[in-house]
């Protein structure tokens, strides 16, 4: 089953991560199990707080969509032992058309080697000029050429080694066999066969014929076989019953992982001459082949976004994914889909609403952990309500979640935003904490929302936040950074900033001082900071 990403926004909040969890129940309970609820970031104290108190798990943390070979689909064709005899490995190629080269494997399941119809023709050109066999296993000859043994000599033999010799037609000069490391092809020819035994050569075949009363007693350390096929197809087959090991690719070969992204094995493929190349799971044991025409049409990972619908803040990779659906509250921005999709942004101030409107739309009553982990999750967005973001509906919906999880609404505002946990934590987490990227007409533009008690004692630490900041700024190249420090108490936010003074002060009617200025009334970035942004900057 292939797999649905619902995810968030990167550095996510309470609000990006329930209703990604909340998303995902809804659609798991309505019969789609195919989804899953994912985050792209380390989970906030706030977050984890309210997570432990209804004991839910933190979704999985994803990396990026990227395309990777385990998305492809790749073949899965026969996997070979190195024993396997060149006969058996042909039949395959040759039946199926489909695949370019066969995996030869140890066993423990791990590559040993490639074996390709190349690799076959250019051994087999090999035994014309070469017609010598080495330690070929007696499993592998008998099988290749239908044969059995007709004598004890024989039956105590484990390999046989020697130049193969047709001794057609009848009366073919004896003198082929000046010693024992021969092995012999013959018909019904008893001079011949006799000459053999008396040589004592390594093995002797007789094809379509038998072997009289007289022979059969003739003292020899002769591996006699009988085998009712053709003298010059067994001069063939007998070529054909060495073990593949012996002749497929096994030294430098490309090989590519089921995390591999595409980007990287296209490249790779680029450079290279084969058409065919091994994909190997986490333990280096092989799960298929990938051939060139896998790569022009793969398949992509599929992905929902809740909490925002901006690239900038999305899971790294978008672009190679393809976009079912979004659910969201914030502006249109620059998220872009091959294919109509799923779209549902309104003017509320949590995107947990939003999916709490959709189980009721559906008829489904949510859990009662559930109900009262969405109930937190509309509370931190809207700062309890006081945020200008904040709507009746939310309010409403808040309410009744509320009601079905079995918590106080009042209680709960405390437990989220009473126990803000700043101190012992770097500049830097608290920075990261709830971070979020914006490109408006030309300028990029950081932004980061600290919700506190007591935003006066995070001034004290404003230096260290200056210093934190220009270096984000220098390595991200910002034009504006900003940092708020919304206070719940006092129902404003606190501003330390890196960038234009002179814009910060048109767009927001202050005059900043020390890299700071006080904003009352202020809670939402959303819709007060962003907004008067924009407007400055057209």
């Amino acid at each position: 089953m292939e797999q649905i990403y619902v995810t968030g926004h990167r550095n996510p909040d309470t609000d990006s991560i329930v209703s990604a969890m909340a998303y995902t129940a809804l659609r798991n309970a309505l019969g789609d199990r195919e989804y899953t609820a994912c985050r792209l970031g380390n989970l906030n104290d706030e977050t984890k707080r309210i997570l432990d108190r209804f004991a839910f798990d933190a979704p999985n943390l994803i990396q990026n969509v990227r395309t990777q070979v385990r998305d492809l689909d790749y073949d899965t064709p026969p996997a070979l032992g190195g024993g396997v005899t060149v006969s058996r490995a042909w039949s395959i190629l040759e039946h199926s058309a489909s695949i370019a080269a066969i995996p030869v494997t140890n066993e423990d399941g791990t590559l040993y080697g490639m074996l390709s119809s190349g690799d076959i023709a250019s051994y087999d050109m090999r035994t014309v000029s070469d017609p010598v066999i080495r330690d070929v296993p007696l499993f592998n000859l008998l099988a290749a050429i239908e044969g059995k043994v007709l004598n004890d000599p024989g039956a105590g033999v484990d390999a046989v080694s020697g130049e193969i010799v047709l001794a057609l037609p009848k009366g073919a000069d004896q003198r082929l066999f000046g010693s024992e490391n021969y092995i012999a092809i013959c018909g019904d020819q008893p001079e011949v066969i006799r000459w053999a035994l008396e040589t004592n050569i390594h093995c002797l075949i007789l094809c379509e014929a038998e072997l009289s009363a007289e022979l059969r007693a003739l003292p020899t350390k002769t591996c006699i076989i009988s085998t009712p096929i053709d003298a010059y197809r067994v001069a063939r087959q007998i070529f054909q019953a060495i073990p593949i090991d012996r002749i497929c690719r096994h030294e430098k070969l490309e090989c590519f992982h089921l995390d591999d992204y595409l980007d990287d094995v296209r490249e790779v493929v680029s450079k290279s001459r084969y058409r065919c190349y091994p994909i190997l799971d986490e333990n280096e044991r092989l799960v298929g082949t990938l051939s060139r025409y896998h790569l022009i049409k793969p398949r992509r990972k599929r992905v929902v976004l809740v909490d925002h619908n901006e690239l900038a803040q999305s899971v790294p990779g978008l672009e190679q994914a393809e976009i079912l659906g979004i659910v969201d509250h914030h502006r249109l921005a620059d998220i872009q889909s091959t294919n109509p999709i799923f779209f549902r942004n309104e003017i509320v101030g949590s995107t947990t609403t939003i999916v709490a409107e959709m189980y009721q739309e559906k008829g489904l009553m949510p859990s009662r952990k559930m109900a009262g982990l969405m109930c937190a999750a509309i509370l931190s967005d809207t700062v309890s309500f006081k945020s200008p973001t904040a709507t009746q509906r939310d309010r409403a919906m808040a309410e009744r979640l509320a009601r079905i999880g079995g918590v106080s609404i009042e209680e709960l505002g405390r437990f989220i935003f009473s126990a803000f946990l700043g101190e012992g934590k770097s500049v830097r987490d608290l920075m990261k904490a709830d971070f979020k990227e914006f490109h408006i007409a030309g300028h990029y533009l950081g932004v980061s929302q600290i919700t506190c008690v007591d935003s006066v004692s995070m001034l004290d630490r404003r230096d260290e936040f200056l210093a934190e900041m220009q270096k984000e700024t220098q390595e991200k190249g910002y034009d504006i950074m900003l940092i708020m420090l919304t206070d719940v108490l006092l129902e404003g936010t606190q501003i330390i900033f890196l960038g234009s003074a002179d814009d910060l002060a048109q767009a927001f009617g202050v005059e900043p001082k020390n890299n700071t200025f006080f904003l009352p009334g202020v809670m939402s970035r959303k819709k007060q900071i962003i907004p008067m942004l924009s407007a400055l900057w057209g």
